[in-house]
């Protein structure tokens, strides 16, 4: 039997070396499941960082409604790498600017030029109750790890860009053990939701080198929403400007924070293929 998704055209990019998938479901009434994101991330040449899932807009004036899946099939808020992806997308139907509906809130994107955007990252959450954590914390800048874990920095800033987040500043971002701290960190019992882990070296006031364990997904080359909230921490602590370049795996990053509280991304994007999903993916699924 045929599988709803069977055929579907999707789209293989990368902002600043974040893997990317855009499925296109705007003319559908389908949610895509857990299960099917998962044997998506399965199928040879398809496995993603995130997986764009457009949808029919759901108020007058939006252009898409965004779904934003990871790795694991599990749902996140925001993915600023991933929403510039979705931005080169439409704008080649002709629309240079976008409105955009998430679980996360409005995001608004600009085209800069033929391959580079900005996305309006909304304000941080900086509120304990908002990121989550699991303990009241009266200072999120600096947040005790406790119970503590071996080879990690004791304190981090806490902050969520629509998905929560766990800074840690160290003096040499390319000595840190990503693979063994980072799923650690992210499953910290303080952490009710889990938690995105980036491992910051200030290397001046407006440059910043990032390495980034993200949550469902894992080690990844380049996160926006963590970029967005290094910027944030740093400035909180008194050693970051308003404005810097942050440099990750897969490329740079240039984050903004206004006056009025909202972060700017600016980055580019690189379209890879088209293809259309294979039946094969799916057979092991109920249609």
């Amino acid at each position: 039997m045929a599988h709803p998704l069977d055929h579907l055209p999707i789209l293989r990019m990368n902002g600043a070396g974040n893997e990317i998938l855009v499925l296109d479901l705007r003319e559908s009434d389908r949610e895509l499941a857990p299960q099917e994101a998962r044997a998506i991330a399965n199928a040879p040449g398809l496995r993603f960082d995130q997986l764009m899932a457009l949808h029919r807009p759901r108020r007058s004036g939006d252009d898409a409604f965004l779904r934003i899946y990871n790795v694991d099939g599990s749902l996140s808020s925001a993915c600023g790498n991933g929403t510039r992806c979705v931005a080169y997308v439409l704008a080649r139907e002709g629309k240079d600017s976008l409105r955009l509906e998430t679980d996360a809130g409005l995001i608004e994107t600009q085209r800069q030029a033929d391959t580079v955007f900005t996305v309006d990252m909304g304000r941080p959450r900086l509120d304990w109750r908002e990121i989550p954590l699991a303990r009241a914390v009266e200072d999120t800048r600096a947040v005790a790890l406790d119970p503590p874990v071996a080879g990690a920095p004791a304190y981090f800033s806490a902050a969520s860009m629509g998905n929560p987040h766990a800074v840690f500043f160290v003096d040499d971002a390319m000595k840190i053990d990503l693979e063994t701290l980072g799923p650690l960190i992210e499953r910290h019992p303080l952490f009710p939701q889990g938690v995105n882990v980036s491992f910051a070296q200030m290397l001046s006031r407006d440059d910043i080198l990032l390495r980034v364990w993200e949550r469902g997904t894992g080690a990844t080359r380049a996160c926006g929403s963590a970029a967005c909230a290094t910027l944030v921490a740093a400035v909180r602590a008194g050693i970051g400007d308003r404005g810097a370049r942050l440099r990750l795996p897969g490329g740079d990053l240039m984050i903004e924070w206004r006056a009025d509280d909202h972060l700017l991304m600016t980055g580019p994007v690189e379209f890879e293929f088209e293809t259309k999903l294979d039946p094969q993916i799916f057979r092991d699924l109920a249609a």
